[in-house]
């Protein structure tokens, strides 16, 4: 299968810039024809020349990333025929696939659904402004939940076939909380208290020389916006420690909701499942270092075992740091982490990539596994079992 590159490599915009680009040039220049610059600017004093350089080098800068902000791409056109075409934003550069909760969902959702689809990273948001959306036979819909309403209507899936009306009631109750309630604080954190970490993790195309200075600003004007719509919501109107707290009681009802159970709603996969794991999942690889994963890897660890299951059964090209622990342990150096870039699917089919694990006949005993040889990731585990084996010794 072959890489989908983002629409904006396949086009070469430098072209369309040249002239900027030379003024660019002119203005950020060697040293040694600083002088003779100095001197062409008449007889002012050195410090207005230098005003003028300066002033003149910024607005110059300012172009360009209006420029690189506003450019109309020219795109490829879509053949969205009997095509599932997911836009979603770029991939990070930490190895995680999205740091979008409700992207990230989605495309979980497709894999769990085992429903071909094709990446495209153009940045176009819908006509409603969303992101994610899709296109299928030339049909734009957004909104996770229209997306999969859309597809179980013309494609025939459910993942909440199992599900029963008591079932079905708790499970969009939960996912509500989770999509309305427990997303804000994450994204408090992401974009407010841990902008810093979200910046260096954010990928940009089409940065050229400013990608660094392109990326703060995305970062700082996308804090803006969190804090404003967050203020609108109203959860943004309560103190730091107290949007910590409310995400505290969304990771314990979680918790508590899970159990030992493999996935939320029982042994069987559900939606609310792909719903779960595209939030829980920022927590566990995009928050170094703070309360949501500590948390996460510390006192909920059944979630953090949750969220290995689902990664290792549903992204298998998603490689983590260390494949044999479900968390990092707090004497590992920073230095000796190394995230290797996410390899992308172009048409993506879950049964086209690896085998059901069903398949398996033996097992062999590892770190991960409990005594009777099944994973802890990937199987529910009898803890009284367990117990008794361990005391029969």
């Amino acid at each position: 299968m072959c890489h989908l590159f983002p629409v904006w490599a396949l086009t070469d915009e430098r072209t369309q810039c040249q002239p900027l680009l030379k003024t660019l040039q002119w203005f950020f220049i060697a040293p040694k024809d600083y002088g003779g610059i100095m001197a062409g600017l008449g007889s002012d004093p050195w410090w207005k020349k230098t005003l003028y350089l300066t002033g003149g080098a910024l607005l110059a800068a300012a172009a360009y990333l209006l420029h690189e902000l506003l450019v109309i791409r020219k795109q490829q056109e879509i053949d969205s025929k009997d095509a599932i075409i997911l836009h979603q934003f770029a991939r990070p550069n930490n190895g995680v696939p999205s740091l979008s909760p409700f992207c990230l969902k989605m495309e979980t959702y497709l894999r769990m659904a085992d429903l071909p689809y094709q990446n495209y990273f153009g940045g176009k948001l819908s006509a409603q402004g969303k992101m994610p959306w899709i296109e299928y036979n030339h049909e734009k819909v957004s909104g996770t939940e229209f997306i999969i309403d859309f597809l179980e209507e013309k494609l025939g899936v459910n993942l909440n076939k199992n599900l029963g009306p008591h079932e079905r009631a708790i499970s969009r109750a939960v996912t509500k909380m989770v999509e309305e309630h427990f997303y804000w604080t994450l994204a408090y954190c992401q974009w407010v208290d841990n902008l810093n970490e979200t910046r260096k993790m954010l990928s940009l195309s089409g940065g050229g020389p400013f990608s660094n200075l392109l990326r703060w600003v995305v970062c700082h004007i996308t804090k803006g916006i969190v804090k404003r719509e967050m203020h609108g919501h109203g959860i943004g109107r309560f103190s730091e420690e107290e949007i910590y707290m409310l995400m505290e009681k969304d990771m314990r009802s979680l918790a508590g909701l899970l159990g030992d159970k493999k996935y939320i709603m029982g042994p069987k996969l559900s939606t609310l499942d792909a719903t779960v794991f595209g939030h829980l999942a920022q927590a566990m690889w995009t928050l170094p270092g703070t309360r949501p994963e500590r948390l996460i890897k510390g006192e909920l660890i059944n979630l953090a075992m949750y969220c290995e299951r689902i990664r290792r059964k549903f992204w298998p090209e998603w490689h983590h740091d260390d494949d044999n622990t479900i968390y990092e342990s707090e004497e590992s150096s920073e230095g000796s982490k190394t995230h290797t870039p996410l390899l992308d699917f172009s048409f993506y089919s879950r049964t086209e990539t690896f085998e059901d694990e069903g398949a398996e006949n033996s097992f062999s005993r590892t770190p991960d596994t409990d005594f009777t040889g099944h994973s802890l990731f990937d199987s529910d585990v009898d803890m009284e079992d367990y117990t008794d084996h361990e005391q029969c010794k």
